[in-house]
């Protein structure tokens, strides 16, 4: 039995504004995940809040509106065997100077704020997001 799932990933402004859109989306499909849907797009702050709904009320919550909403970003849908665990591992921890060599963050980020990737971290929350970005839906 397979438990293949649909996750959201968000290439951040820092990836898409250095050029790595490329080598962050070859990473998952290096590891077998597949492309569902992928949207280059801005976002404003209200959508922002949506998205990051239960940080909102967080301190540091101003200053990543104010990146996410800073340029494009691409949001992509990936799918695959135990998607959104392989994608949270393949992108490392959340602070690029604490991730490990080899991760997407520890190759390419250098901040916990400025960490080119934003990825669901349950089942819920993928379909929460992925429906958020993807209202059309997205096709199987």
């Amino acid at each position: 039995m397979t438990d293949v799932q649909q996750t959201l990933v968000l290439i951040k402004p820092d990836a898409v504004s250095r050029g790595l859109v490329g080598a962050v989306l070859s990473r998952y499909e290096t590891k077998g995940l597949a492309i569902e849907q992928l949207q280059l797009r801005r976002i404003d702050a209200a959508f922002a809040d949506r998205h990051y709904a239960e940080h909102v009320d967080q301190p540091w919550y101003p200053g990543l509106r104010d990146f996410i909403t800073s340029g494009p970003l691409v949001a992509v849908v990936l799918s695959g065997e135990r998607a959104i665990e392989a994608v949270r591992v393949l992108n490392g921890a959340t602070d690029g100077v604490k991730a490990s060599p080899g991760s997407i963050r520890g190759d390419f980020a250098s901040s916990n704020q400025r960490n080119i990737v934003h990825a669901s971290d349950t089942v819920e929350s993928a379909e929460r997001e992925i429906g958020l970005w993807f209202p059309e839906g997205v096709s199987e």
